[in-house]
């Protein structure tokens, strides 16, 4: 679960979102079930990239910063072995999936 800002009204956002976790780092898929449109935590993560990751009974802050040539290409392989169905959805939306890195601020 990630609680972010909204960008227009800076109200508390909760969104679920799949759990893709590698060296304490966390993955999320703006794919939107392969919808036409971001879904709407990527507005609030880019205009506030600074989070709440709820991960089971832990909460952690983080910043978040979205992902371009060969990490997301690393990362984009990785979120894909662990939740196929990324690929399925990629390929029913022209639009790129944004992939945002959570990374826990210390």
């Amino acid at each position: 679960m990630i609680t972010t800002a909204g960008t227009k009204t800076g109200k508390i956002r909760k969104s679920p979102i799949m759990r893709i976790e590698k060296d304490g780092k966390y993955l999320a898929v703006a794919s939107n079930g392969g919808g036409r449109a971001n879904p709407g935590w990527v507005s609030n993560i880019r205009a506030h990239p600074v989070v709440e990751l709820q991960d089971g009974p832990v909460k952690k802050p983080c910043v978040a910063r979205e992902l371009d040539g060969e990490e997301r290409r690393e990362w984009w392989e990785y979120g894909v072995a662990v939740w196929p169905t990324y690929l399925e959805w990629q390929r029913k939306t022209d639009r790129r999936i944004p992939l945002l890195l959570l990374e826990p601020l210390d």
